[in-house]
């Protein structure tokens, strides 16, 4: 087998999808877009089996709030609790797993589209098929740390609530106009309130 470095040096991976990435990334090798798409099923296997490896515990932080938020959220007869990522569906629910936040009910993930914004789409029918009703615009709720989290949900309409935990900042979340920000979700009656309730909109970043 041979041994290929990958040129990842200044590639913005953050908020693709992983069939995204990984048509960029072997792109950037040297493989045309119709050998990529042939050999997509061992590379899914290759990666999951790579991911399994350096996956753990440990090396895993769940960020302030993340669990008391989905325990609010799980018991409620009104909500659909869903994933929606870039991430395969193997290797999100790997994650998951690992992070012990596993059990969400559907999910759409980056194996199928290569671009993002037709992921909440994708989250809707599945949820259409778990629960027999047909879920539109503000009704829905997608919640992210990247700009192309916000994007994603605005371009369906939906609500759209970002929390400055990753990799970008709070401005740079803001700059995007998502329906609220949050600096994290610590504040679970807060992060409830913008989800069921009546908060004020994004506004500056306080002093």
């Amino acid at each position: 087998s041979a041994q290929v470095k990958y040129p990842s040096d200044g590639m913005l991976m953050d908020g693709k999808t992983e069939l995204a990435i990984a048509y960029e990334l072997l792109g950037m090798c040297g493989l045309t877009r119709e050998q990529v798409t042939a050999g997509l099923p061992r590379f899914w296997e290759c990666y999951d089996a790579e991911l399994a490896h350096r996956l753990s515990p440990a090396g895993t932080t769940v960020y302030p709030g993340v669990r008391d938020l989905l325990d609010a959220l799980r018991p409620r007869a009104d909500t659909v609790l869903g994933l929606l990522t870039g991430n395969t569906a193997d290797s999100a629910r790997r994650k998951l797993a690992v992070a012990g936040l596993d059990g969400v009910a559907i999910g759409a993930f980056g194996q199928r589209p290569e671009a993002r914004e037709a992921l909440p789409a994708l989250a809707i029918d599945a949820a259409e098929a778990h629960c027999g009703r047909r879920f539109t615009g503000k009704a829905v709720v997608i919640l992210g740390d990247t700009p192309s989290d916000v994007r994603c949900g605005q371009h369906l309409g939906v609500k759209t609530v970002a929390v400055a935990t990753g990799l970008f900042s709070r401005e740079a979340l803001a700059a995007e106009q998502p329906d609220f920000l949050f600096d994290d979700f610590a504040d679970v009656p807060a992060v409830l309130r913008a989800l069921y309730g009546d908060v004020a909109p994004v506004g500056p970043d306080p002093a």
